[in-house]
Formats: structure tokens, C-alpha cells, sequence
């Protein structure tokens, strides 16, 4: 055990975990002490409100960037990745100026879709999807020059500042408006503090940006576009789809509850999944770059995982509704009687973190891309299916359970895949040796 803790201690990938995590760590201290306020100032229908707004905002956004922000990571040279940064930037206006010109010609649609009305909600649609993949380029930027300090920074203002407007509008009773321009406002702020990252390595090498290599380089990774986005935009429609399908079904209040509880059981899990994410990415891809293995790493983390998150789940699945009324109060209850079922859906999200992340290293988007199809499908028949026969309770048992066992299946496909690429490289590598002999 001394020998492991010794290892740990010296461990880059370690301690770059436990940079982000201590900022994820005060962010979600911050946040999470503030909800019990939060909670008691909004109804669950303002939350089925922003449910709704974040649920048409997060499919659009997961595919502002084509998630050309992925590749960023990948080329070995830095001034590939900076004509990538742009790539991705240029991606989030064109997509940012479509949806505009979509809300002027279609406003009334958008506005039922999210249960909004008025020009305002559009307006910070189209500011909340450019400001989102912009955010998300300069965020892979930073994971790249492992400037996580600032990453962790970045989570801190983000919860502060959202959670401190959405007092303030509480207190002013802006209703669901409030809890959209906090949100908003929050990612605009936590992105200034990433472009600082940015900006010194903008002005170095700035020379080294040109039109010709950044259509070069978006061909190079086409995949990602064409794979990971789409990827992205199902994995969008499975997580936003719920909000919108309860609404119809069982009315604004339910989904609201559904928005909560989800947010609620994402709080603690974002505190550790966030700074992993950013961190097993670069480790990842350092790894393959060096030419070592990746599978005692998929392996180890996945595992690691599971045996983190199984008890707290646990307690969660029994006690979730007494803990909901105890810490939000008494009109939450039904918020607890959903994530009782939820945390074994969140559970396994939780331990898929590593496939996620080691399908794209290995680009194997293609093979997820269909899998997310059919994830997709069968999520939309649990709901159709629950809304038409079941009750709402019910209904999120079998939306939980067809989500947990997608996701690990998921698992073992893309470690099975790991493996296998792994084989091929060694076996060639037996190959190439024997060859110069």
C-alpha cells in the first residue's frame, strides 16, 4: 500500500485530476449549498421552463463546433492545433448564425418548443449557442497546454455567478427568465477566464495561421465532424428528449421535477467526471502518441470508477425522497421519488466516462455513432411507450433502466475495441521488427 500511495504522490496524472477536482470541489460546495435557497425562490414549473430551454440549447450547442474542439488535442504540433482552435470557432458562428436566421423565420415554433414566449428567449438561444462553443474551443485549448488550474478556476466563477444571479433574480421574481439569463451570463463569464489561457499562444503564433491549413486540417479530421458531432447531437437529443416528451405527457410541473432531480444527482458527479474528463483526455492521447498501451488504463480508471460510485448510489435509491424534502423542501418530493429510479441510469453514465473518451482517441466514432442511434431509439420508444401506459414514476424506471443497460454495453464494446486495436499495433509491430532483421 505504501508503494501504491508513494506512486499516486508522484503521479502527473494524478495531480493534474486533483488541480481540477479542487476547483470543481469548491464550485460544487458553492453551488450545492445554495440550492436549498435556490429551490425555495422558483417553482417546479420555472425549472420545467429551463428544462426545456436547456434541452433545445444542449442539442443544438453539442454540434456547434462539429467537435472539430476534440481534434485540438490530437496533432502533435502545436500550430496544427491552433488552425484547429479556429476551425472550431468558425463552425460555432456559422451554426450560431443558421439558428439565427431559423428563430426569424420561425419564432413561434421555437418559443412552443422550449415553453417560452417572446423575443428575448430567442435572442438568448442564438447568444447561449455561440457563447457555448466558443467556451468549449477555449476550454480545449486549455486542457491541451494542461493549464487546468485555470479550467478549475473557470468551474468556480461558473457556479458562483450562476447560482448568485439566480438568488438575486429569485428574490426579484423573475421566474424562468431569471434562471436562463443566469445561466447564460455564468457561461460568458467562466469563458473570459479560459481566453486568458489562450491569448498568449495566439500571439506567438499567430503567423502560423492560414486559411489553406485549416481547410487542410478540417479534412484531415473530418471524422470528427461527421462521427463525433453527430454523436454528440444524439447524445443531446437522448438527455434533452425527457424534459420535453414529460411536458407532453404529464405536464410542465413533472418535468420540472425531472430537471431538478437530474440536476441534483449531475452536481456531485460533475464534481469529480469534469476534472477527469479533461485530464484522461490529455493523458490518453500522451499515451498514444508516446506508442504505449491504453488498455491497463481503460481498464483501471472504469473499474476505479464503478467502485466509487456503487455505495453512495445505494444510499441515494433508498433515501432519495426524504433526502430531497428534507435539504429543497416539501413541493420537491416528487423531484425525490424521480431520482430514486434516476441514479441507476446516472450510475453507469458515471463509470462511462473512460469509453467515452477512449472511442475518440481510437476513432472509432463511427461504430459509437450507430450505437447512439440505437440508444437514441429505444430512449424515445421507453418514453412513448411510459407516457402512453405507465405513470410518470413508472415511466422513469423504464427510461433509467434502458438508459443503464445501454450504457454498459457501451463500456464493453469500446473496451473490447481498445483491446483489440492494441493486438493489431503490437502484432505489427512483431512485424516490423522482424522485417529489419
Amino acid at each position: 500500500m505504501q508503494n501504491i500511495f508513494a506512486r499516486l504522490r508522484k503521479s502527473s496524472f494524478v495531480k493534474n485530476v486533483l488541480v481540477v477536482m479542487s476547483g470543481s470541489a469548491v464550485a460544487q460546495v458553492i453551488g450545492f449549498a445554495l440550492i436549498p435557497i435556490i429551490s425555495r425562490l422558483f417553482s417546479p414549473s420555472d425549472f420545467g421552463v429551463l428544462g426545456s430551454f436547456q434541452s433545445v440549447f444542449s442539442i443544438i450547442a453539442a454540434g456547434a463546433t462539429l467537435q472539430y474542439t476534440q481534434a485540438i488535442m490530437l496533432p502533435k504540433e502545436k500550430e496544427d492545433a491552433l488552425n484547429l482552435f479556429f476551425v472550431s470557432c468558425l463552425c460555432t458562428l456559422a451554426v450560431g448564425s443558421l439558428l439565427l436566421i431559423f428563430c426569424m423565420l420561425a419564432p413561434a415554433s421555437v418559443n412552443n418548443l422550449m415553453k417560452t414566449d417572446g423575443v428575448w428567449a430567442l435572442a438568448l438561444l442564438v447568444v447561449a449557442t455561440v457563447v457555448a462553443g466558443l467556451n468549449q474551443s477555449c476550454g480545449a485549448w486549455c486542457v491541451r497546454a494542461k493549464a487546468f488550474k485555470h479550467t478549475a478556476a473557470s468551474q468556480v466563477i461558473l457556479s458562483v455567478s450562476e447560482k448568485g444571479t439566480q438568488i438575486g433574480f429569485g428574490y426579484l421574481k423573475a421566474g424562468a427568465a431569471g434562471l436562463i439569463v443566469s445561466s447564460v451570463l455564468a457561461t460568458i463569464l467562466a469563458s473570459l477566464n479560459l481566453v486568458r489561457v489562450l491569448l498568449p499562444d495566439l500571439w506567438t503564433l499567430r503567423r502560423f495561421i492560414r486559411w489553406e491549413r485549416m481547410k487542410q486540417l478540417a479534412r484531415d479530421y473530418r471524422d470528427f465532424p461527421m462521427y463525433a458531432a453527430s454523436q454528440n447531437v444524439i447524445n443531446a437529443l437522448s438527455s434533452g428528449l425527457p424534459v420535453l416528451f414529460l411536458s407532453h405527457f404529464y405536464g410542465i410541473d413533472l418535468a420540472g421535477a425531472y430537471a431538478f432531480g437530474v440536476r441534483i444527482l449531475w452536481t456531485p458527479m460533475s464534481f469529480f467526471i469534469g476534472a477527469l474528463r479533461q485530464v484522461l483526455f490529455q493523458k490518453a492521447a500522451e499515451t498514444q502518441n508516446q506508442g504505449h498501451n491504453l488498455a491497463p488504463l481503460y481498464v483501471k480508471i472504469t473499474v476505479g470508477l464503478f467502485a466509487l460510485v456503487f455505495f453512495p448510489s445505494m444510499v441515494f435509491f433508498v433515501w432519495a425522497p426524504e433526502i430531497f424534502i428534507w435539504i429543497f423542501g416539501s413541493q420537491w418530493h416528487t423531484a425525490g421519488e424521480l431520482a430514486k429510479f434516476l441514479v441507476l441510469w446516472m450510475m453507469v453514465v458515471f463509470c462511462n466516462l473512460p469509453a467515452v473518451v477512449f472511442a475518440r482517441i481510437i476513432r472509432i466514432q463511427r461504430t459509437v455513432f450507430f450505437y447512439d442511434l440505437v440508444l437514441l431509439a429505444a430512449r424515445i420508444l421507453a418514453l412513448v411507450l411510459g407516457g402512453l401506459y405507465l405513470t410518470a414514476s413508472q415511466c422513469i424506471l423504464l427510461f433509467s433502466l434502458v438508459g443503464a443497460a445501454m450504457n454498459l454495453f457501451l463500456i464493453i464494446l469500446v473496451g473490447h475495441a481498445v483491446i483489440k486495436k492494441e493486438e493489431f499495433v503490437n502484432l505489427e509491430r512483431i512485424k516490423d521488427c522482424l522485417m529489419e532483421e
